[in-house]
């Protein structure tokens, strides 16, 4: 529960952007601050997150996930309330950045934390139901923060209660988290065998930056699992960043109205991680078969929610972004989650989800500078079609993850002497 509570709180900070965008292109637009300027800020933030990924996941797994789990939460904090004292595009992308690049800690440090505490068979419906601190925690916030919006609050205001919330939740986490079984006298749960470590996959930490680095470097599968978060990364954060302004531009709503109505790609979102997450424990090939046709009907409502008809009917336009995001974030989520997990082990899977992270990351710069000027200067149906293309191009890499797991195991049962299959 601390994990699932305090990796929200980070989304606290991080969804209080997204809700003050309309607020931020009223008061500073007429100094030239619009869509693509403050597509730039996002996208500042998000290259920063995708670099301290790197970082602070191959730091978490030589330290200690509690430790930097509560350092990012403090960060986050003193950043969020630096952010709120700005007034200028420049400070604007440099506080947003560092804020990110602090708050890359967090999963990192929940998925170290979880490889401790739940054992294989379990790891799909665990890391769904902490995946929904960053699905329900978006949510929420967008609700909090977008309520205190439309009762009059100033942007500068959400932040400071934005960081306030963080502040309370961080205090809890101080006194309940705790890094191992080990600390409270119990027997820690076992690592996957599919781990890329082998039997040292059990330890837990690793000796150095190369022991830890090296076996994902040589591991075709942990490739096409980053190919995967790139192309859906950049789709998650492209409806993160501009649903709010989407919702108030195409749709008329006023802009406190928008930042809750975003609520609900998040929240959505969550019933499609829980269901995907929990389908994946039984399934007998790679856990990214199942996202193949999810993402392909995705890709197919994605068109469809540029089109003239869905952006003239508001009841057909949510329950396109309802669709897309129950199709997408159920995948999404299998990627730095159990996939992570599994493939690391408790020596490096802090390691595997930064690195997954990072992948996707670098894709979803694109999510705020380009996203942002496409629909400047071509509309939002072209921003739709583009995401469109990334979602398929993201099914046919589950194909390959898919294909590459079963061309691996058939490999290996080659290897294996007749005589030990009984024959």
């Amino acid at each position: 529960m601390s994990l699932l509570v305090g990796y929200a709180g980070y989304y606290v900070c991080r969804s209080n952007l997204s809700v003050v965008t309309p607020q931020l292109l009223s008061e500073f637009g007429p100094t030239g601050i619009d869509k693509a300027a403050l597509g730039l800020v996002a996208s500042a933030g998000v290259l920063a997150y995708a670099a301290g990924k790197i970082v602070t996941g191959v730091a978490v797994d030589l330290i200690g996930g509690r430790r930097m789990f509560l350092t990012g939460m403090v960060g986050s904090i003193a950043a969020t309330l630096a952010f709120g004292a700005a007034g200028s595009l420049p400070a604007f992308v440099a506080l947003w950045a560092v804020n990110r690049f602090i708050q890359s800690m967090g999963w990192s440090a929940l998925v170290k934390i979880a490889s401790h505490w739940y054992a294989p068979e379990r790891y799909g419906r665990v890391m769904a139901v902490l995946s929904l601190s960053f699905l329900f925690g978006d949510a929420a916030g967008r609700l909090w923060l977008g309520a205190l919006v439309g009762h009059g609050v100033g942007w500068r205001a959400v932040f400071v209660a934005a960081a306030a919330t963080l502040a309370v939740i961080a205090c809890g986490c101080a006194v309940l988290l705790r890094e191992s079984p080990r600390d409270l006298g119990l027997v820690e749960a076992p690592v996957s065998p599919r781990n890329v470590f082998a039997p040292d996959g059990s330890r837990s930490r690793a000796s150095g930056v190369a022991d830890v680095l090296t076996p994902y470097v040589r591991s075709p599968a942990f490739w096409l699992v980053c190919l995967v978060s790139l192309g859906l990364t950049l789709v998650r954060e492209a409806f993160n960043a501009w649903t709010p302004t989407y919702l108030a531009e195409v749709y008329g709503m006023p802009q406190g109205e928008a930042a809750q109505t975003s609520s609900l790609f998040p929240f959505v979102g969550g019933l499609s991680v829980l269901c995907v997450g929990a389908l994946s424990d039984r399934a007998r090939t790679h856990r990214l078969a199942l996202a193949v046709p999810l993402l392909a009907a995705g890709a197919i409502a994605l068109v469809v929610i540029g089109s003239r008809a869905a952006m003239h009917n508001p009841q057909v336009g949510l329950a396109l972004l309802g669709t897309v995001a129950f199709l997408v974030i159920g995948p999404y989520s299998l990627l730095a989650g159990a996939i992570a997990v599994e493939l690391g082990g408790r020596r490096g899977s802090a390691t595997a989800a930064g690195l997954i992270d990072t992948a996707g990351y670098l894709g979803a710069v694109a999510s705020g500078v380009l996203i942002g000027a496409l629909a400047q200067h071509r509309g939002w149906s072209a921003a739709f079609r583009l995401l469109a293309i990334v979602t398929a191009l993201s099914a046919v890499a589950c194909a390959g993850c898919w294909w590459e797991r079963r061309s691996s195991e058939h490999r290996t049962l080659a290897d294996v002497p007749r005589h030990a299959h009984g024959r």
